[in-house]
């Protein structure tokens, strides 16, 4: 089966086309939206089946959605409603469950006859327990359901973790991993036997870890002042969503950029470096208490797999891994075995994989 699996962000929509269970992508691109989904969209399925030789065609095109709620625990077959039910969700990804609709929407005008399939970053999280999902609130504010802790990377997690035991030549089911993303977007998950039992990100994807553009965790108090200042809530959102993070403090998220400037000698690049570093290494650590040990702490994401100089700097500060003592290599990936017995992976991000398989997987079942 051609699976085409459109992965849509706010400003470009990657396409890979490919054909489980090889993993090789048949072709891949990256188009930019310029704030048309429909253009974008269109472009990026003419290049994709462009690219397959003549007589071959997609046989399924599979959607990565970042937020599914309670109500979509695995992937599903794309109708109009399952297309409305991602835009009612919008209030708990804004910036996220809008694009994916309006790619769902554009994908289905131009590919009406094959089936859709929508994959959810959340959907790896319906494993966890009530004590990681349930907030410390008053029970009213808790009625309609919909405030809980969801999750998110859920498909980078789940790769992580099918990878991970691979390089480890261990069954997955006995693994316990603590598997860091950090990208534009960051956060960590605890991973025991295939199942996730804790994650960082919470009821949005505001939770957690300092990330590119995102704060993550603060006092509330912060919120609220905002508001008895006059801000209104949109705003305080946007702020919250866009304007923080490694840009709030140093004005950029290129972590390349930031690694110049502070060899350079500039303390404000330094500074959120540091920030960022500490609230990785913070929320790895607290992780790993939900687990009775740790096998691996994986890193993926773009500054988990290529920023060195970052996560080195986060593992020093995590006592459980030790020293390395050895590297080895397999393509993309790296393993560091350490003196503690806790090894330290470094996986590229495979969303488009897991996305693949879930769509083989439920267009076979249909």
């Amino acid at each position: 089966m051609r699976v085409l699996v459109l992965n849509a962000g706010s400003a470009t929509l990657k396409s890979t086309v490919i054909e489980p269970p090889d993993r090789a992508p048949r072709s891949s691109a990256t188009t930019t939206s310029s704030g048309d989904v429909a253009d974008a969209v269109h472009m990026a399925i003419r290049d994709a089946i462009g690219s397959l030789p003549h007589g071959e065609d997609i046989d399924a095109v599979g959607h990565r959605v970042v937020h599914g709620g309670a109500r979509y625990t695995s992937a599903t077959l794309i109708d109009d409603q399952v297309v409305q039910a991602i835009e009612d969700l919008t209030d708990l990804a804004p910036l996220h469950n809008p694009i994916a609709a309006a790619t769902i929407r554009a994908a289905r005008d131009v590919l009406p006859n094959v089936p859709h399939v929508a994959v959810f970053d959340t959907a790896f999280h319906a494993s966890l327990p009530e004590a990681a999902t349930r907030y410390p609130i008053p029970i009213s504010w808790l009625e309609d359901g919909a405030v809980r802790r969801y999750g998110f990377h859920g498909l980078s997690v789940a790769w992580s973790t099918r990878r991970a035991a691979e390089l480890l030549a261990r069954p997955m089911e006995e693994l316990r991993l603590v598997v860091a993303h950090l990208g534009g977007g960051c956060s960590v998950t605890a991973v025991d036997g295939g199942r996730s039992v804790e994650t960082s990100m919470g009821m949005t994807p505001l939770e957690g870890l300092m990330m590119g553009r995102r704060a993550g965790s603060l006092d509330p108090g912060i919120i609220l002042r905002r508001l008895r200042d006059g801000q209104v809530a949109a705003d305080i959102e946007r702020d919250l969503d866009r304007r923080s993070g490694l840009v709030g403090v140093a004005g950029t998220d290129d972590v390349r950029e930031l690694l110049r400037q502070e060899a350079g000698g500039d303390g404000i690049a330094a500074l959120a470096i540091e920030m960022f570093v500490r609230r990785a290494a913070a929320g790895i650590a607290a992780s790993a208490t939900a687990l009775p040990s740790v096998d691996a702490i994986v890193f993926s994401g773009g500054i988990g797999q290529h920023a060195d100089a970052v996560t080195d700097r986060i593992r020093d500060r995590l006592h459980l891994v030790g020293a390395t003592t050895a590297t080895s290599t397999d393509g993309e990936d790296r393993i560091d075995r350490s003196s503690s017995g806790v090894s330290v992976l470094r996986i590229a991000a495979r969303e488009d994989l897991t996305i693949a398989d879930a769509v083989v997987e439920v267009v076979g079942a249909a």
